[in-house]
């Protein structure tokens, strides 16, 4: 099975400025990203989708390809991350280069480990998943302690059972999805908007190697926890 390994790095964030080039230990964000890449020997292209002239040298420097420059249209805060993988799968479709699968490593889980990534492609190629995604333990349940705005104002219950339910170990077992790891068939990619429409198979991570940087605190966790080997 031929893997296209993408490494999403966009210029633009703002939750946290220049947040793929952040440092934890030695290593920049998307440098735990392309190292992990390499470690696998799955793929026959690791390549980063970045806007970015300064990610892109850096991205070079550190044994990843980057043919192409991403659309600004791609870049933004609203941007799916799907419209770029296509954008990379149709690049190669013009230079008559296929693949059979899609692998998304995002910059935003330098925590994960080799294993989590083996697990994931090993899952995908021994099942008919059309998609494989990590995911970890959800601290909250949509079932017992999650509520949403309803109407007048009110607030209920997420998912409301039939059966009451007044502690966690009743409710359904719930995960987030985590950023370690995406994949997912070229074709599905191509033909369908939503990850979730087709056949999805999950891989839990431990919670202390899933944590996704999105802001300055998740930022200064996942950094403690690696620098001092927690």
């Amino acid at each position: 099975m031929k893997f296209l390994c993408l490494i999403c790095a966009r210029g633009g964030s703002k939750g946290i400025k220049n947040k793929n080039l952040l440092k934890i230990g030695k290593k920049t964000l998307l440098q735990h990203s392309i190292d992990i890449a390499k470690k696998t020997n799955k793929f026959s292209k690791i390549v980063v989708s970045t806007d970015s002239k300064k990610i892109a040298r850096h991205a070079k420097l550190n044994g990843a390809e980057v043919p192409f420059m991403r659309q600004k249209k791609l870049s933004r805060d609203n941007s799916a991350e799907k419209d770029a993988w296509k954008h990379a799968i149709y690049f190669f479709k013009k230079k008559k280069i296929e693949f059979d699968a899609l692998v998304s490593l995002p910059c935003t889980s330098p925590l994960r480990d080799l294993s989590d990534v083996v697990k994931c492609i090993k899952k995908f190629k021994n099942n008919k998943f059309d998609s494989v995604i990590s995911v970890k333990k959800s601290n909250r349940n949509p079932y017992f302690n999650m509520v949403e705005k309803k109407k007048h104002k009110n607030y209920n219950i997420v998912i409301r059972s039939k059966k009451y339910i007044h502690n966690r170990q009743m409710a359904p077992s719930t995960f987030d999805v985590s950023t370690v790891c995406f994949i997912s068939k070229i074709k599905y990619i191509l033909k369908h908007k939503n990850l979730f429409d087709g056949k999805v198979g999950i891989v839990e991570i431990p919670i202390i190697r899933s944590i996704d940087i999105d802001s300055q605190i998740d930022y200064k966790i996942a950094k403690n926890i690696y620098e001092k080997k927690i």
